[in-house]
């Protein structure tokens, strides 16, 4: 396990851009924290580190938001209203998965069942209002 402690949410940036040099493709990443946590912001700095120069934002009321155009596509889901296979199914999770691109993955305890063996776990806890504690835990890496 890896542990990052930020002061802002660039702090917050800059460890999602540090992890996404690591990924080669296929990756399911699994965001647990509550509201306001940082899922996003570390959603921001991932899709800058794969080359994406775009607006991120969080995908609360699309589902799915798309990344593209950077050395890797990134699917970034809110999985809050997910609530069932069929619900899950219906987003296109699976097909994303089998995309060869990276998955971000908002509320995974949502989904956890269906989650793979070496999804990549991200737990981002607030510690006041503008620190962060990040565990990333690796399962079982391709």
């Amino acid at each position: 396990m890896e542990e990052y402690i930020t002061h802002s949410p660039y702090e917050t940036e800059a460890v999602g851009e540090k992890l996404s040099k690591a990924l080669i493709g296929g990756e399911v990443i699994a965001f647990k924290g509550g509201l306001g946590a940082g899922k996003t912001c570390f959603t921001r700095g991932l899709a800058r580190g794969l080359g994406f120069t775009g607006t991120v934002t969080s995908p609360t009321f699309a589902l799915i938001n798309e990344y593209l155009g950077g050395r890797l596509p990134l699917y970034h889901f809110d999985m809050y209203r997910v609530s069932g296979w069929e619900d899950l199914y219906s987003t296109g999770f699976f097909d994303y998965i089998e995309s060869g691109g990276v998955i971000a993955a908002e509320w995974s305890e949502n989904i956890e069942a269906a989650l793979p063996e070496d999804t990549i776990f991200v737990e981002i806890t607030k510690t006041d209002e503008n620190s962060r504690k990040i565990n990333i835990t690796r399962n079982n890496l391709k």
